[in-house]
């Protein structure tokens, strides 16, 4: 149980340091490099600046997908459940 409690920390702690990177990268590459020299350097760091706003909103369409099918499939399932318990209903009240 306690390797089990620590394998749950130690993944705990790398989601949070990932977070944090891709967070703190996001930031900087959108708050402070518009302030930065074209020809620094630094800028071959980061992609175009265009890419600041289509990351984000092709993440949200991409997970706006994944939820709205998986609302469709579980309501498609729970409605084919209600429609086979119906069936199986009227079935036993023609039978009687």
């Amino acid at each position: 149980m306690a390797a089990n409690n620590f394998l749950d920390r130690l993944v705990g702690l790398a989601m949070l340091i990932i977070a944090s990177t891709v967070f703190l990268y996001y930031t900087v590459w959108t708050l402070l490099m518009p302030f930065v020299d074209d020809s620094h350097p630094v800028q071959h760091l980061f992609p175009p600046r265009v890419w600041a706003i289509r990351i984000p909103v092709i993440l949200l369409l991409l997970g706006g997908a994944v939820v709205g099918s998986f609302l469709s499939i579980v309501m498609i399932r729970s409605n084919r459940k209600k429609a086979l318990k119906a069936k199986q209903k009227a079935q036993a009240q023609k039978a009687k």
